[in-house]
């Protein structure tokens, strides 16, 4: 049976894998036919076509390699040196192999002179190669929000799960209470398990972020109101000074780190709770933020990358994943025991979260990602507006192609990059339950 679920998982998250591209590529699409561009091609995948339908003038198909998409875009690039005219496509991949081809004036017919896309204005080309990784944040962003509000999200609560006996500090080596130390504040005020703090102080408190921030600003009495049996209690507690663990103000603790703070004494409970749409939106900012982070942070993963897939390295919880590293997570998510809608949840989040990392990743400016195509829009506007203000000839369309030699560089560095992820996710992959 477990088995079966992790091949179910596997195959749930390659159609959203699928889906997610093809939605990359639909708004690069639905842009460049909105400004009249034609488009040739519209593909979900790379290598050998699976399945193709010419509707129109555009060639709709599935290939064998879901690693990618594109479409083809005529004129893409402006003519060169020679006036040859040649055509481009939106993958990286794609747009090598045809970077290395002569001019195909044979595709070209009569009328496109008029539907390029070095002819549409630049604010338009912008809006064209944005658009793909736009409809990847518009569906992480959709994901995360809805299934925050509606599944909710595994977190630490305002319920007690254990009151500790005693005041110890967070760097002590053991949980057990040393021969004369004090009851905890919690202790002493009757505090119990199963007990939810509603209010602390007479504020009411929902979150535990907060519950948490209160407690460590305050040393000295307090009032705290739980619930218990049904009903409302108010205990009194007197909180001490104490050396506890670093928060990341998101509730979560900094590892090794500590603080001098106030301090109740007990472990609150984990559970499925429910955000509101600002507590999600809250959340989704600081996944924003991560992810950024993550994409920084990349370069200074490579050696960790390398000692997991060629050495005996230990493979962390944050390193970066590949597709198949994804999918095997996608088949653990539904081989594990826990209620069907959290693996919904849990599989919804990870979809969410590869969308996330397209939007991020494409904005790069480099070529040949989108970002490097809005670049040199941008830079083209900017120098056109330049020359108007200082009466000089317009200087006509940037030529991105001139920039090919650095997006060859960038490709390669993206492929070896791909390959090393590759085969730390098949050797050492990243496993949920680390």
């Amino acid at each position: 049976m477990t088995t079966l679920m992790t091949v179910l998982g596997i195959v749930v998250f390659v159609f959203g894998l699928l889906f997610s591209i093809a939605w990359h590529e639909f708004g690069h699409f639905s842009t460049a036919k909105m400004f009249g561009v034609r488009v040739p091609q519209f593909m979900v995948g790379f290598g050998p076509t699976l399945w193709s339908k010419q509707k129109g003038e555009t060639e709709y198909g599935i290939k064998a390699v879901p690693l990618g998409g594109y479409i083809r875009m005529i004129g893409m690039f402006p003519p060169g040196d020679d006036g040859a005219v040649r055509q481009r496509s939106s993958s990286p991949f794609r747009a090598m192999i045809e970077d290395a081809r002569a001019a195909h004036y044979e595709e070209l017919q009569p009328g496109d002179e008029t539907r390029m896309l070095y002819t549409r204005k630049p604010w338009k080309r912008v809006v064209v190669m944005f658009a793909g990784p736009f409809m990847n944040l518009i569906l992480a962003v959709v994901i995360f929000l809805g299934v925050l509000m509606t599944f909710g999200v595994n977190t630490q609560t305002t319920t007690v799960s254990s009151v500790s006996k005693c005041v110890i500090p967070a760097t002590a080596q053991t949980e057990k209470c040393p021969s004369g130390a004090k009851d905890s504040p919690a202790k002493a005020a009757g505090l119990k398990p199963g007990d939810k703090i509603v209010a602390f102080d007479g504020q009411r408190i929902d979150e535990w972020s907060t519950l948490q921030q209160k407690i460590r600003d305050t040393i000295g009495p307090a009032t705290i109101t739980v619930e218990r049996d049904g009903a409302k209690k108010t205990l009194q507690a007197d909180l001490i000074r104490n050396k506890v663990a670093k928060t990341d103000g998101n509730g979560g603790y900094v590892e090794g780190e500590t603080i001098s703070a106030g301090f109740l004494g007990f472990t609150p409970a984990r559970g499925i709770v429910e955000q509101s749409f600002p507590q999600a939106t809250e959340r989704m900012g600081t996944m924003m933020v991560t992810g950024v982070q993550a994409l920084v942070d990349v370069p200074s993963k490579v050696p960790d990358l390398w000692n997991a897939a060629f050495a005996d390295g230990e493979r962390k919880q944050d390193s970066p994943m590949g597709v198949v590293g994804a999918a095997r997570v996608g088949g653990e998510v539904f081989s594990l025991d826990i209620p069907p809608e959290q693996r919904v949840a849990t599989m919804l989040f990870l979809v969410a979260g590869f969308n996330l990392s397209l939007f991020l990743f494409n904005m790069l400016p480099l070529l040949p990602l989108d970002g490097g195509h809005i670049a040199g829009a941008l830079w083209e506007s900017l120098r056109r507006m330049v020359a108007k203000v200082f009466r000089k000839p317009d200087p006509g369309p940037f030529d991105v192609a001139r920039l090919m030699p650095v997006a060859y560089v960038v490709a390669g560095i993206f492929i070896c990059f791909t390959l090393l992820v590759l085969v730390a996710d098949v050797v050492n992959p990243v496993r949920l339950a680390g």
